[in-house]
């Protein structure tokens, strides 16, 4: 089978090693640290199967394209992926569907005054959502009611995020460990990816700085058995499937669903129409199916494949360029790649990188390298995860040193991401 990866980041390369294992793959554009990348545009390249990576060409509307040429593309088309282009139609339909979730509000750029009367209603902490695509950078979370106001102003007026923010989403905030389940959705029905992951998205240790696209991850979260799992997917999962339905949209793709665990019961945080990214990079390569005829069949709208994962477990520590997230530095050459990946049991991922004439890898971005330990528990992948990491430089590289340090503390963090 032949297979197109579409994206050049660290999801997209945890994409290509896994499919690679039976069978072709290419990567469109991919980078110079993704093997098999080409710069021919997607459309013109003949494969068996799409893997679309990242949301925003789901958002434009990809899928569709593709599947108007007759390809099999796993992927949502531009209907199905509203429920992450639109977080305001994303929770009006998630309540439509009886799925429990924090109350909200959404607001558009000519309903300052009312936002700020809505968040009156709350206490802190306070939970203000762009509603359009921010690289999950959207979203803060404060017990300031000043700042909160201020956020409102920033992002209603076009300041903060552009047409992005020009309707945002007020939630009540919510408290209790957070959880990502991953389901596999062929349009008729879904069925869970038996794994879980938790995400650290602020930039720095101990869940300091500002939100971020995720700077580590583990996976999987403990205590948190399949049957746990199954029961969050017949509150909020199948619910949305039937739905979606409802509402004529034949969902091929991954339903990435974010819970928090309240003292009132899970609710559903928010979905994403792809894999999480750098979720993806400690999911994907446990899977023990075939990861391609599993996606093919999804793209078929039969999926018949029960996916299965190792019981191992991985923890990723994302390393990221100086000035991230706000303004990243680019074009430092990076040192160390070679003896990190002699590791056994690391594998080292590549997000925003180029190659120079020399063959060297440079920083191309904000979120940089992927550093995978891979081993029996999450202690000992998180110490092939640093030790790795300690191997890697460039200047101005920064990086947390806590990525699943203290599993109960990350299990009762107080957020809205």
């Amino acid at each position: 089978m032949k297979v197109c990866v579409v994206g050049s980041g660290g999801r997209e390369h945890a994409f290509v090693k896994s499919l690679s294992n039976d069978s072709e793959v290419v990567a469109a554009p991919g980078s110079g640290g993704i093997e098999g990348s080409t710069s021919s545009p997607v459309m013109e390249i003949d494969a068996d199967l799409y893997v679309i990576g990242p949301e925003v060409p789901l958002v434009n509307g990809l899928a569709d394209e593709l599947r108007s040429a007759g390809c099999n593309v796993f992927g949502p088309g531009k209907s199905g992926a509203r429920l992450e282009a639109s977080k305001a139609w994303m929770k009006d339909l998630v309540h439509a569907a009886g799925v429990p979730t924090a109350r909200y509000a959404s607001f558009d750029q000519y309903q300052i005054e009312e936002a700020i009367e809505f968040l009156i209603t709350f206490e802190p902490p306070y939970v203000i959502k762009t509603d359009g695509l921010a690289a999950g950078k959207g979203v803060l979370v404060t017990n300031s009611y000043d700042d909160a106001v201020m956020d409102i102003k920033q992002k209603l007026t076009g300041v903060a995020f552009g047409d992005a923010g020009r309707r945002i989403v007020i939630e009540e905030g919510l408290t209790g460990p957070e959880l990502s389940l991953f389901a596999l959705c062929d349009g008729e029905k879904a069925v869970l990816i038996p794994t879980s992951a938790q995400d650290h998205k602020r930039l720095l240790d101990d869940d300091r700085g500002p939100n971020t696209g995720g700077m580590g991850c583990y996976s999987p979260v403990p205590n948190m058995s399949q049957a746990d799992l199954e029961v969050l997917m017949d509150i909020a999962v199948h619910p949305t499937v039937q739905e979606l339905k409802k509402r004529d949209i034949d969902y091929r793709g991954v339903l990435f669903a974010g819970f928090i665990m309240t003292p009132d019961g899970p609710k559903l945080l928010e979905y994403n129409v792809r894999f999480g990214d750098p979720e993806a990079q400690v999911i994907l390569p446990r899977f023990e199916n075939s990861l391609s005829e599993t996606l093919l069949q999804v793209a078929q709208g039969k999926l018949t494949i029960q996916p299965t994962v190792s019981a191992d477990a991985m923890v990723t520590v994302v390393l990221a360029s100086e000035g991230y997230p706000s303004s990243p530095r680019t074009g430092d050459v990076i040192h160390g790649l070679d003896e990190a990946r002699a590791i056994e049991g690391v594998t080292v991922f590549c997000a925003g990188v180029e190659s120079n004439v020399e063959g060297e890898l440079l920083t191309n971005g904000g979120r940089v390298l992927n550093i995978c330990g891979r081993a029996a528990t999450l202690d000992a992948a998180r110490e092939l995860a640093y030790q790795a990491t300690n191997l890697i430089f460039w200047p101005g590289m920064q990086h947390r040193t806590d990525i699943g340090a203290s599993i109960e503390r990350d299990n009762n963090r107080e957020v809205n991401k």
